[in-house]
């Protein structure tokens, strides 16, 4: 009877735990499915289903006679599943797959052997095996042992990644630039494109299959981008800066070359000094870098003060033996002993700041706001407005500012106390060559989608004029005494009139404190300055407009901007003088024939479909070619200068075991 009693308590016991572990079932079963039913739903949805952002093709930037500055060539980054190959397939293949690769990457063959067993053995699913590996290296790589056994079972695994490549290499590199950078991050609403979308579904072994719906979305490649950059030119400049820079030690420094009637900047060159002396493409000084302009300014200040009628270029001004006091400053002319008496005219043409300070100060120190007005009706305390990003805030001082001094308004007239850039000073330059019509400088001719121009720019922006014709023509007049006679003689050519004005300026080291707390105040140094050259070419009809800016040249071996700046500008204008004058004119009609040809021809030897062919290089640039079939991952020689005359391998031939290629050019 006892057993039957406590065989009932057991019974009623267990039927209780039964019970309450039904009714959990059932509150976990309402939770889930009516409580957080919408949250379960979704997550399930999310590990199940997911969405991938495909990314565009950059479009290609080109220079102004199409050829390529910037393009966009996948590479590939290469891992290994050791996991996924089959036991048998490994131990069958494994020593001719690392003869493989250690002849492909010119590593012992033991080396990957230990490093493929090893991972097996240590079960790594994502071994690491190279990277940077362009197209045609993958295809060979993917036929090797094991990994010839497909995605799912060779466990290669690839991930594609779109490196940005400039054929140009270190030439240009700041101002052709990369995304948010130079031309490229100017443009890259044009050159980014459009992203899609792709939608997975999760499978078996963890593999995702694409789905098909309405809501994938196609991704949309960026258009390509002609610049006004002339590579010629570009290369020209490039080469007669870093000569001068190595030639005199300086710091760094910067060329720009600008179409005067259109405002097109054709070159822009900015190279910085290394610790070793070498020189780069460190950052684009050019546009950035605002600071005292020095001589240069004179041409500003007497546009103004021709404009205002407040002095005559035949006027005589006594030069003070060369030297002159304004509340114990004093202004000194770089000849000793001075100029004696001579013309305001002359006193550009041989940069004297006596002259400059005594006219502009007696002319303006009654109205000194009437001076600096002009300057602003010049537009000169404004930016231009560009499209690269990062250019400098000019600077001109009003008498109403706390720093405005008596000396402000002399000093002002030769170039301190006003800071501007370098294309600021030349922008003003290429107005008075432009007589007198300031152009905005502009760095995009059209726009391209699949070969077709969809967007032109053609026509010049005008900002504003900076003076009358008539001053201009002075100016120019006076600009080109200063070649022939003034203080740029040293560069005077009879084969190609050059007109322009020579710049030195001491630089202002500024204010700086140490580690220590200790304050430096700031100051004009004795070692340091910048020596630059603004002018235009040829003078008689102003096709270019050229500034060239040195900065911290080595002062035992030079500093003035006519032995330092000013042989720069005359070598690219012999060069280029040379070059242009010879060019063979083309119409309208032909130049869009070849627009899309040269389009076609490019986008057809960088396309998949082409990848396993040879393509049609005649016509092309050598820069173009290059750039093609170093993609294909094929070697290149060449021998003579000009276009693709002649190639090796044949239009369609089959690229398989082909490592070679060799170009004739005509």
């Amino acid at each position: 009877m006892k057993d039957q009693k406590n065989l009932l308590v057991r019974f009623y016991a267990v039927m209780l735990l039964i019970v309450f572990f039904a009714i959990g079932i059932i509150y976990k079963v309402i939770q889930i499915q009516i409580i957080d039913g919408d949250h379960y739903k979704a997550l399930a949805k999310q590990k199940v289903y997911k969405t991938d952002i495909i990314e565009p093709t950059r479009g290609n930037l080109y220079d102004a006679n199409m050829n390529l500055l910037a393009t966009s060539i996948p590479e590939y980054e290469l891992r290994f599943d050791a996991v996924t190959v089959k036991e048998k397939d490994f131990n069958d293949s494994i020593a001719h797959l690392a003869e493989a690769l250690g002849k492909f990457f010119n590593k012992p063959t033991l080396y990957y052997s230990n490093k493929l067993k090893r991972a097996r053995n240590e079960e790594q699913r994502y071994l690491f095996l190279a990277k940077g590996i362009n197209y045609v290296q993958l295809k060979e790589i993917k036929s090797f042992p094991i990994f010839n056994l497909g995605k799912y079972k060779g466990g290669l695994i690839i991930k594609e990644s779109i490196k940005r490549e400039q054929p140009l290499g270190k030439i240009g590199r700041r101002t052709i630039g990369y995304k948010n950078v130079g031309l490229d991050g100017a443009y890259d609403e044009y050159l980014k494109g459009k992203t899609g979308k792709q939608f997975k579904q999760k499978i078996s072994k963890g593999q995702w299959r694409q789905l098909y719906n309405s809501k994938s979305i196609e991704p949309e490649d960026g258009l390509d981008v002609v610049s006004t950059i002339d590579i010629n030119i570009q290369d020209i400049a490039h080469h007669a800066l870093l000569a001068q820079l190595e030639k005199f030690e300086a710091d760094h420094g910067s060329v720009i070359v600008m179409e005067t009637k259109t405002g097109e900047v054709k070159a822009m060159a900015n190279l910085g000094r290394t610790k070793e002396g070498k020189y780069y493409e460190k950052r684009n000084y050019a546009i950035y870098e605002s600071h005292e302009p020095g001589s240069t300014f004179k041409v500003m200040s007497l546009a103004a003060a021709l404009e205002d009628k407040a002095i005559d270029t035949a006027q005589i001004v006594d030069t003070q033996k060369g030297e002159i006091t304004y509340y114990n400053r004093k202004v000194i002319d770089s000849k000793k002993g001075g100029y004696g008496k001579i013309s305001v005219g002359e006193g550009l043409v041989v940069s004297s700041n006596t002259v400059f300070a005594q006219i502009i100060n007696d002319s303006y120190k009654n109205d000194p706001e009437r001076f600096v007005n002009r300057l602003i009706n010049m537009g000169l305390d404004k930016k231009i407005g560009l499209d690269i990003k990062g250019e400098g805030q000019p600077s001109i001082p009003h008498p109403d500012d706390k720093n405005w001094y008596g000396t402000t308004l002399p000093w002002m007239s030769f170039g301190y106390s006003v800071k501007l850039t370098s294309l600021q000073i030349l922008t003003f330059y290429n107005a008075i060559a432009n007589d007198g019509v300031k152009v905005k400088p502009r760095f995009i001719k059209k726009i391209l989608n699949k070969g077709k121009t969809i967007e032109s720019y053609d026509d010049p922006e005008i900002l504003n004029t900076v003076c009358s014709e008539e001053t201009a023509d002075i100016l120019q007049d006076l600009l080109i005494k200063t070649v022939k006679k003034g203080t740029a003689k040293n560069i005077f050519n009879k084969n190609i009139q050059m007109a322009g004005k020579t710049g030195t300026c001491r630089k202002y080291i500024p204010r700086t404190k140490d580690e220590n707390g200790k304050i430096t105040e700031g100051y004009y140094s004795n070692k340091e300055y910048v020596a630059s050259f603004a002018g235009f070419f040829p003078a008689d009809n102003p096709k270019y407009s050229c500034i060239v800016e040195i900065h911290s040249p080595r002062k035992s071996k030079g500093y003035y901007g006519s032995t330092v700046a000013a042989p720069v500008f005359s070598k690219i204008a012999q060069k280029i003088y040379t070059k242009t004058s010879i060019q063979e004119n083309i119409t309208s009609n032909k130049i869009a024939d070849l627009d899309n040809k040269v389009y076609h021809d490019k986008k057809l030897a960088l396309s998949e479909e082409a990848i396993d062919k040879m393509p049609d290089l005649k016509g092309m640039s050598l820069m173009d070619a290059l750039a093609v079939l170093e993609n294909l991952g094929l070697t290149v020689e060449f021998s003579g200068e000009g276009k693709v005359k002649k190639q090796s391998i044949l239009k369609g031939q089959k690229l398989t075991n082909i490592k070679r290629v060799k170009l004739f050019l005509g």
